[in-house]
């Protein structure tokens, strides 16, 4: 086989083999096959494509590409969760202990955040001493001890993906459907699930901006789990204002214990609940999801989603009296508020420039080496539709730097649109896919 031919039968819209795309993916991850030619590849499959049988095949070779995970050993149907990505998105931080909780194993790798706020490891690591570092042994074996752990990547899962997202990253290829697809499947699929739960995010704080985007992508890795084995449910989601009233680590990791108690944010609640009822129903424990609801609701009121939070920091080398005294996560030492300068309604937040002045901040980070700072972030008063009064708190900002204050403020100079009508009701979740 040559690389040439596989770049022009894609570049002329022809079908690759599934023998072809295994030695596009050995060659590359080898080195055998350079960058040029897969950055040929990669812009022809921009342009022309991929079946669903391509698509999938491009994603098992990309998860047998290096180490995978196997979870035979523990009990039950484990269902893995994955999201987009959003501003405010810390629904992993419900939705692990309260599915684990129903009863239902979750061994989940994650990674840390590129972007606007830390990912879930780097929220973790807001309670002192948490560990996101395990050897594969003791990941496993926590799981079957308490049924839930969560911790980094391991560094040799999908080499492939890795070399491929960092190509496509600086070749204007990012948005090839596909490759995005097969991209998050693999790792999916090397992390062991037997059933993948998929939250993708859409409007202007998500990557994909309109729901025709959002649906092709959803569509794109249900078709990819059922090619594969895998059961998978995609769920649609808003990401034109921030997910709850928190943005930055520590200020999510506060909210997201308040809403496994039962007193978090409306649309933080109504989409964990969605989203881990749907799982529970992935996981055989019920037969639907209006029956996976209410077992969580009794969950969270019971006070067992928070005592189960709480056994997985301690499990991890965390001190689990953080969970219950949320005075003890970090803290910024500057606070400052924003008010509105008229009366009126929120017309809308702007999610993307809440994101951009989170990284400001310091609560994100642009590139993998940056440190992040735990105690920074915003934390929302008013969200869309809201009735406001000048001089109200639209959000309170939770800073440690003057300088970096005034510039986040200057990004969000333009993030909040106060109308005098009542803007109309926008869903939370748009439409759910399933094979």
């Amino acid at each position: 086989m040559r690389m040439v031919d596989m770049i022009a039968k894609k570049r002329d819209g022809g079908e690759l083999t599934t023998e072809e795309i295994q030695f596009l993916v050995d060659g590359y991850t080898d080195g055998t096959i350079p960058d040029y030619q897969m950055s040929a590849w990669a812009m022809a499959v921009f342009f022309r494509g991929m079946t669903a049988r391509e698509t999938a095949d491009l994603t098992l070779a990309m998860a047998g590409s290096g180490e995978q995970l196997d979870l035979s050993s523990l009990a039950g149907i484990k269902v893995d969760k994955h999201s987009t990505g959003g501003v405010g998105d810390k629904t992993t931080l419900v939705v692990a202990p309260l599915v684990a909780a129903a009863g239902i194993p979750v061994a989940k790798m994650s990674g840390r955040g590129l972007g606007y706020s830390g990912g879930t490891i780097d929220k973790l690591e807001s309670f002192s001493g948490f560990q996101v570092e395990r050897t594969r042994e003791q990941f496993l074996q926590q799981v079957r001890d308490i049924g839930v752990s969560v911790i980094g990547q391991s560094g040799n899962l999908t080499p492939a993906d890795k070399k491929l997202y960092a190509l496509r990253d600086v070749t204007a290829t990012v948005e090839a459907v596909p490759l995005i697809a097969s991209s998050i499947m693999s790792k999916k699929i090397a992390a062991g699930a037997d059933a993948i739960l998929l939250d993708v995010k859409v409007g202007k704080g998500a990557f994909m901006k309109s729901l025709e985007e959002a649906e092709t992508l959803a569509n794109a890795m249900v078709a990819i789990g059922s090619q594969v084995g895998r059961k998978t449910v995609a769920v649609i989601s808003d990401m034109n204002q921030p997910l709850g009233f928190a943005v930055g680590n520590a200020l999510e990791v506060k909210e997201a214990v308040e809403t496994l108690a039962g007193r978090g944010p409306k649309d933080l609640t109504e989409l964990a609940l969605s989203i881990g009822s749907r799982m529970l129903v992935l996981g055989g424990l019920v037969s639907t999801v209006e029956e996976g609801r209410v077992k969580l609701e009794e969950l969270m009121t019971s006070g067992k989603a928070v005592d189960k939070l709480a056994e997985m920091v301690e499990a991890q080398g965390g001190d689990k009296q953080d969970v219950y005294d949320l005075s003890r996560l970090p803290q910024a030492k500057i606070i400052h508020q924003v008010v509105a300068e008229q009366d009126g309604y929120v017309e809308a937040i702007d999610a993307e420039a809440v994101g951009h002045a989170s990284v400001v901040l310091g609560a994100g980070r642009l590139t993998k080496e940056m440190p992040i700072d735990l105690a920074v972030g915003f934390v929302l008063h008013k969200k869309r539709g809201d009735e406001v009064r000048a001089g109200e708190a639209l959000m309170t900002i939770h800073a440690n730097d003057e300088q970096l204050l005034q510039s986040a403020l200057e990004e969000l100079r333009n993030a909040f649109s106060i109308s005098t009508t009542i803007p109309s009701a926008q869903p939370l979740i748009y439409k759910i896919i399933e094979a």
